[in-house]
């Protein structure tokens, strides 16, 4: 979730489900050649040059590999980073304990944009009339801050943090994603799994629904949509990526997958586009977030990642916001 959301600590494999849960200084000059007799007294014959073979390209320079505006620990198991654009901060997803249990301590932390934990429990379960489970994936729209939380989608006040209300989606089993359209419409994305005695299950309720006037109705509901994780809403429709196949594609009007495009590996999570046009998405199986363009090519852009979960983008300074699941931090890394 931003306008997008993230997974949690299971590795989905297609439709199957498994647990998871340099440098160097300047070369010294050349000594003078030193001239001898020999030399001074006749000069060589002079010999026509050889014929030599034209020099090699010079190999173009690698780029240096992008580092981390910041990396800041402390959390328990973040989910998703929002840039919150009006008061110009983070906010932090917490599930603090397993992505399915209904045991209210899950929290929102607040981060200024230069990597300090302003307030670590902003929003709290279980606190001033707050109940907040399992927060993943969030979106802010019209003063609201909305957050993904099992089968309902939280509301509070962006400014002050109050609860206002919830929005309960009908049959959802593990709601993920927030993404926010351009006329305010909040959609959400349910990966589609439950947890038994014997590990984590798909449910077959995988769906992407869109919250208006207070209800949740479904834009696509199908086993066919591979566990949906990440959506981004954009004038053509609902893109989303899936956690159960190296999948990114996009429901139309009609809910209908357009637009399918693989990606080189899967467990996808989150999803943010650039000004460019082109999309980051983050893959827990490269360990690693892909950047390209729906029906082209995706590279990696960003290695070594462990579990980044629902990332998000902080426009004003061109950042891409990265949740590290399973090592309870967050990390900033500037975009070129």
């Amino acid at each position: 979730m931003r306008t997008s959301i993230g997974f949690i600590a299971i590795a989905v494999t297609g439709l199957g489900i498994s647990a998871l849960m340099a440098c160097g200084g300047d070369s010294p000059p050349p000594a003078a050649p030193t001239t001898t007799s020999a030399q001074t007294a006749a000069p060589p014959a002079v010999k026509p040059p050889a014929e030599t073979a034209s020099a090699a390209p010079a190999a173009p320079a690698t780029p240096p590999a992008p580092t981390a505006a910041f990396h800041l620990a402390g959390f328990q198991t973040p989910e998703s980073v929002l840039w919150d654009d009006a008061a110009d901060r983070y906010l932090v997803s917490n599930i603090n304990g397993k992505p399915d249990a209904a045991d209210n301590n899950g929290y929102i932390s607040d981060v200024s944009p230069d990597g300090k934990l302003t307030t670590e429990k902003w929003i709290e379960g279980g606190k001033n009339k707050v109940t907040l489970n399992a927060p993943k994936g969030t979106g802010i729209s019209n003063g609201v801050l909305y957050v993904a939380d099992l089968d309902n989608v939280r509301m509070f006040d962006v400014k002050t943090g109050a609860p206002k209300g919830n929005v309960k989606v009908p049959g959802a089993t593990f709601l993920n994603d927030i993404a926010i359209g351009a006329d305010g419409k909040v959609f959400v994305s349910d990966t589609g799994i439950k947890f038994t005695d014997k590990g984590p299950a798909p449910t077959g309720t995988d769906a992407v629904w869109v919250i208006e006037k207070g209800k949740a109705k479904p834009v696509a509901k199908t086993k066919e949509l591979h566990g949906p994780n990440g959506v981004l809403a954009a004038a053509d429709g609902v893109w989303t990526v899936s956690f159960g196949a190296p999948e990114l594609y996009r429901l139309d009007a009609k809910g209908a997958k357009q637009d399918v495009t693989k990606l080189p590996k899967g467990m996808l999570d989150g999803i943010v586009q650039l000004g460019d046009g082109s999309l980051l998405i983050s893959s827990w199986e490269d360990s690693g977030v892909y950047r390209g363009k729906p029906n082209g090519e995706f590279t990696e852009a960003y290695a070594n990642l462990k579990a980044p979960a629902d990332i998000g983008l902080d426009k004003k300074r061109n950042r891409m916001l990265v949740p590290l699941f399973q090592d309870n931090a967050i990390e900033a890394w500037d975009v070129k």
